[in-house]
């Protein structure tokens, strides 16, 4: 069952499956390095507000893809960095019970 839903125009968001993940995850991104866009998945073990936002390589925050209420199950959120400098970019999840960080490497 997918379910797509436009959150912006860098970023949309996909229900991979909706079983109840094990626990939270941050997977890393796919492909990396990547020109210009990459999908990020993540798993959420409950209920409430779920934020991905990617930062530069200063901590600025540089696109939020996600700040939205979610229901359990695994997703997948695309990235498009067009316009966006070659460089090394983080990118956070955060959730009530959760936040981890990754790092990504576009490259035009």
């Amino acid at each position: 069952r997918y379910v797509r839903v436009i959150v912006n125009s860098t970023s949309d968001i996909t229900l991979l499956n909706s079983s109840l993940p094990k626990s939270y995850t941050l997977y890393q991104n796919y492909p990396n390095p990547f020109n210009p866009t990459t999908n990020i998945k993540f798993d959420i073990v409950k209920n409430g507000n779920v934020k991905v936002v990617v930062y530069n390589a200063l901590g600025k925050a540089v696109s939020t893809l996600l700040d939205n209420t979610l229901t359990p199950g695994s997703y997948e959120v695309n990235f498009n960095a067009a316009g966006m400098a070659s460089g090394i970019y983080y990118y956070r999840i955060t959730t009530k019970e959760f936040s981890n960080v990754k790092k990504m490497l576009l490259i035009k």
